[in-house]
């Protein structure tokens, strides 16, 4: 039988589940075992698409166009697990779902309840992810914390596939928090009361997965898992650690998945870690540094470019480079007396990100400037690509009143805009071009350099294209069109003549890359950055 892993958290959010999970998946894989992940948000929310990146961090991207929560970044960049919409369960989805069967009659009369519609809806979606034979484990993330109303449903889903499959088949993992108080005492009263308010929704869990500052001696090992009836060997010490890449390696260290694979009487091979530790090597003791300047207007909020720092960090892993990222909120080159050369004097490369909306955009094109007319590496991302656009239209071309459509429908030179068939329509819902598309460069330009390929296939997330009624003035001024759609209609890549390193991209590379396998995009651009800041320390 399929075998599921359910993981829960208690006491407080934001404590790790998602990367418990997925360290999880890691150590899974490591021993030639194939897993699927998925991500219950039982925020009422169809997908996270609509979400303000101050509340709820960034919207991470599939390659079928799925809006979906943060989580699922991290999936793909711990593990070798597809994902698609099928890894994202929303109350909303849920819910609507079973109305809709209702409308259509499915329930042949019956009184729709949650018991066991809503139930039924979730249970079948957690199944059918794993449905595929070569798959053997099932991972679940549950988000919230254990005691939450809207997270009851799938609690009471999750109970009953336990309760189905049987405990050698379906474990819980429960991650909590050992907080440390006054003095340096560590307390486990708070992880007591969660486990008891998941044995009363009817899970018992077979691990414990405790968070602190410090790591858990034996005696408060030993003291957890009487009190709360999960075996010794269960009760996992999950301390801060230096990156969030060494928690593959701190789990196995204690044995996490040896433990789970005997619960559940599974046999694989040792697992294979090398990749991890060199990845981790790298990480903490890197050969070169590097400091990446970020310009974006979201900087106060950590996850909300939360694929881009780690995108940077595997640049940085690909170059044997410690990254620093130094996160620098746009409106300040919008200051009369702002000097962006000040602002720039300790970075080596700058990257701008995606994003909507009107505020910061003028201070993203000053900086595009001044990086373009000194070399300094440059990196646009979606928006990035847009402001390079942008910049270039007023600075080389002379079209003053150059901008996007999106910030000035009145624009004199609309460089960027809807597409044709887009500018009547009222209803923008579905219009947004989401997912995978292909892109063909240039032969011997900088992508196609990067790539080692003409052709790749990115994810996409944005309304606003380059406008084709200006590519043949950006062409006769320069501007290198590095790449279209494979039908050359859109533009998908520009790039700076004669410059070290000026490359935007109308797509999210950083949604394909991982500690293992860095970006190609992301690491020329590390490594141009790394050359312009040797070049200015010695020259």
């Amino acid at each position: 039988m399929k075998k599921l892993i359910f993981v829960t958290g208690g006491v407080c959010s934001s404590l790790g589940k998602g990367i418990t999970a997925s360290s999880i998946g890691s150590l899974l894989e490591a021993r030639g075992l194939s897993v699927r992940m998925i991500k219950i948000d039982p925020y009422l929310n169809v997908d996270a698409g609509t979400m303000n990146p101050y509340q709820h961090g960034e919207v991470y991207v599939t390659d079928d166009g799925a809006e979906t929560d943060l989580d699922l970044g991290n999936y793909a960049r711990f593990t070798n697990a597809p994902i698609s919409k099928a890894n994202s369960v929303t109350t909303g989805q849920v819910y609507r779902e079973v109305i809709n069967k209702e409308r259509e009659g499915r329930f042949l009369g019956k009184t729709v309840q949650v018991v066991p519609h809503i139930t039924d809806e979730i249970k079948s979606r957690i199944v059918a992810v794993g449905k595929d034979p070569d798959v053997d484990f099932t991972i679940i993330e549950i988000g919230g914390t254990v005691g939450d109303m809207e997270s009851v449903p799938f609690l009471e889903a999750a109970r009953q596939l336990i309760h189905e499959y049987g405990r050698q088949d379906a474990v819980s993992v429960h991650v909590t928090l050992v907080p440390e108080v006054t003095g340096g005492e560590l307390k486990t009263k708070p992880t007591q009361h969660s486990v008891k308010e998941l044995q009363e929704v009817g899970i018992q869990p077979d691990v414990l997965v405790c968070r602190s500052t410090a790591g858990l001696d034996e005696s408060l090992r030993r003291k957890l898992a009487a009190f709360t009836n999960v075996e010794y060997e269960g009760v996992i010490s999950a301390k801060d650690a230096s990156t969030i890449y060494e928690l593959p390696l701190v789990f196995h260290d204690q044995g996490l998945d040896q433990f789970l694979l005997r619960k559940m009487n599974v046999e694989s091979r040792h697992a294979d870690l090398k990749a991890w530790k060199e990845v981790v090597r790298k990480l903490t003791e890197p050969r070169k540094r590097v400091r990446i300047g970020v310009v974006g207007k979201y900087m106060e909020l950590h996850d909300a470019y939360k694929s881009v720092w780690e995108a940077l960090y595997h640049g940085g892993i690909g170059n044997d480079a410690g990254v620093e990222i130094v996160r620098i909120d746009s409106s300040r080159f919008e200051a009369e007396d702002a000097n962006p050369g000040d602002v720039l004097a300790d970075v080596d490369g700058i990257l701008v990100p995606g994003g909507f909306g009107q505020r910061g955009i003028n201070g993203m094109v000053v900086a595009a400037r001044w990086a373009r007319e000194n070399g300094m590496p440059y990196f646009g991302l979606c928006l990035g690509m847009q402001i390079m656009a942008i910049e270039w239209a007023r600075n080389v071309i002379g079209w003053a009143d150059a901008d996007s459509a999106e910030f000035n429908q009145d624009a004199g030179h609309a460089v960027v805009s809807l597409l044709e068939d887009q500018i009547d329509v009222k209803n923008f819902g579905g219009t947004m071009r989401l997912g995978r598309n292909d892109s063909v460069f240039k032969e011997g330009s900088k992508p196609a350099l990067a790539y080692g390929s003409t052709r790749v296939s990115e994810r996409h997330r944005h309304r606003y294209e380059f406008s084709n009624a200006y590519r043949a003035d950006f062409d006769g001024s320069g501007m290198v069109i590095a790449g279209t759609t494979p039908d050359g209609e859109l533009v998908e890549s520009l790039e700076w003549p004669d410059h070290p390193w000026g490359v935007g991209v109308q797509y999210h590379p950083e949604f394909k890359s991982r500690p293992i396998a860095p970006h190609p995009l992301f690491a020329a651009f590390v490594k141009a950055s790394i050359a312009f800041g040797d070049k200015r320390a010695h020259g």
